[in-house]
């Protein structure tokens, strides 16, 4: 299954409508044309973490739906799913015969005791300083057996989520069975999720460890091979790891095309995006937000340390309704690598710097990713942030049916659903992509394919941007007027 050059939507299973029937609806009556692709972030049975604690591949949450829904929605669009191929639910049903049968149990080997990993059965100070950590804590949590025992087992995020030993013999078998499952399901693309932190190993950071990370990413390949399944490896960190990534042929996340692109229309300076387009790899979804935060530390060195701080100034100043205490413990958010906000907010709730955003994220090589709360504009919502106490909850709204469909007949909405139509049909998308400025605060980004030739020429310090494309049937250059 081949994924298609269309742009891709980004949701949770309830969060356009209550559940994935009313998804469905949504998708069929008014955004055909409008995307070829889903990602449904995790709709399986889960404890924490919004679906990202799964308990059980094997079943769809009955509050969603069925498999049969997904299955549907595989039949008529691309679809992403994701497989956390680096933990599973202190719930589920492996790690609960582990709590109660502990050296009996035929999963034992699934997880990662401290005893057996660290050669005291303890990190030294040196060993807990060398690990990749994005959380304020040691990862792990006290397991407590039924045989009266406790022992520290190795647990990254979440105390829900604990991590898989991707090297025993038992947990690839669990591996391989689900990803089977899962492409059995018609899913296009499965995307694993922290894949980075999966590989243990001492006397390394336990973060992308090569070369072992590469042979899981193998593993993985090879089983979804023969369902003509891609994989798409979750990262955040430094962006020659994406480009390493795509070198070897892998499909990656833009990352660095957020912040990159509020700097440049904050600042209205056009050498960094300008930079990054050059260079960037083309195998890649694009993303301007995700249900996670806007990630600061995918640009780094494509920044400098000055301008992301300035970056950050700018979005506190002059977003909208975005204050820098979300992004603190104050929220729960301990995560200091992402910044949680919209990013229609992000822009000051701008509807035309925020249709130049999305015009130039569709012109970046790569198939375009747009968030639900994107797709639909939305601003952040201080209610749930403030009920929840969950910072990355500004970007989480629930839309219900009604409410979706009135978001829909906004002006700002229907322009974007006007520019995402026109970029999923034009031909030029598939053909090459050229990247200059003009002057210092203008951009001019063409696609060509035989033909066919999309120009769009933008001002990142006025937001105003225009869109040429050829006609072949009339032999004459037309303008995109969006309306």
């Amino acid at each position: 299954m081949t994924v298609r050059n269309q742009i891709m939507l980004i949701t949770y299973p309830d969060s356009l409508g209550k559940n994935l029937q009313e998804l469905k609806y949504l998708l069929k009556k008014h955004l055909r044309g409008v995307v070829g692709g889903v990602h449904i972030l995790p709709f399986y049975p889960s404890s924490a973490d919004r679906g990202f604690a799964p308990i059980d591949y094997g079943t769809v949450d009955p509050a969603f739906g069925t498999y049969d829904d997904i299955v549907e929605l595989g039949a008529e669009f691309d679809l992403m799913v994701d497989f956390m191929i680096n933990h599973i639910s202190r719930q589920s049903s492996y790690f609960q015969d582990f709590k109660a049968k502990k050296d009996k149990s035929r999963y034992q080997d699934m997880f990662i005791r401290f005893k057996d990993f660290w050669p005291n059965g303890e990190p030294t100070q040196a060993d807990i300083e060398r690990i990749y950590r994005r959380k304020p804590r040691a990862p792990y949590v006290d397991v407590n057996f039924a045989d009266g025992t406790s022992e520290k087992v190795w647990c990254t995020f979440d105390e829900e989520q604990i991590d898989l030993n991707v090297n025993s013999e038992v947990t690839k078998e669990f591996i391989r069975s689900s990803l089977t499952f899962l492409a059995q399901k018609n899913a296009a693309i499965i995307r694993l999720d922290a894949f980075a932190y999966a590989i243990k190993k001492l006397g390394t950071s336990c973060f992308f460890v090569e070369p072992e990370v590469w042979e899981l990413l193998e593993f993985a390949r090879d089983v979804l091979k023969p369902y003509n399944v891609e994989i798409l490896p979750e990262i955040h960190e430094h962006y020659t790891i994406q480009l390493e990534l795509a070198k070897r042929g892998y499909w990656v996340y833009d990352f660095s095309l957020p912040m990159l692109l509020l700097y440049s229309l904050y600042s209205g300076d056009n050498q960094r995006l300008l930079h990054w387009l050059q260079i960037c790899p083309h195998k890649q979804f694009t993303t301007l937000d995700t249900h996670d935060g806007i990630g600061v530390v995918d640009v780094k060195d494509l920044l400098t340390e000055e301008e992301i701080e300035q970056t950050k100034e700018y979005l506190f100043s002059r977003g909208a309704n975005v204050k820098p205490i979300y992004n603190t413990t104050a929220y729960n958010n301990l995560d200091v690598y992402q910044l949680n906000c919209t990013y229609y907010s992000a822009l000051g709730n701008d509807d035309d710097a925020y249709l130049l955003a999305r015009a130039i994220q569709f012109f970046t090589p790569g198939i375009p990713q747009v968030y639900y709360v994107g797709l639909l504009a939305g601003e952040n919502d201080i209610e749930l942030l403030e009920e929840t106490k969950v910072g990355r909850n500004i970007n989480r709204h629930y839309y219900s049916l009604e409410e979706a469909e009135e978001n829909m007949e906004r002006p700002v909405v229907q322009k974007l659903f006007q520019l995402m139509r026109f970029r999923n049909s034009y031909p030029a998308f598939d053909g090459q992509f050229s990247a200059e400025p003009i002057g210092n605060h203008g951009l001019r980004l063409t696609w060509q394919n035989d033909l066919h030739k999309a120009v769009l020429e933008s001002d990142l310090k006025t937001h105003h941007f225009k869109i040429s494309y050829w006609d072949p049937e009339v032999q004459q250059e037309r303008l995109l007027t969006l309306k």
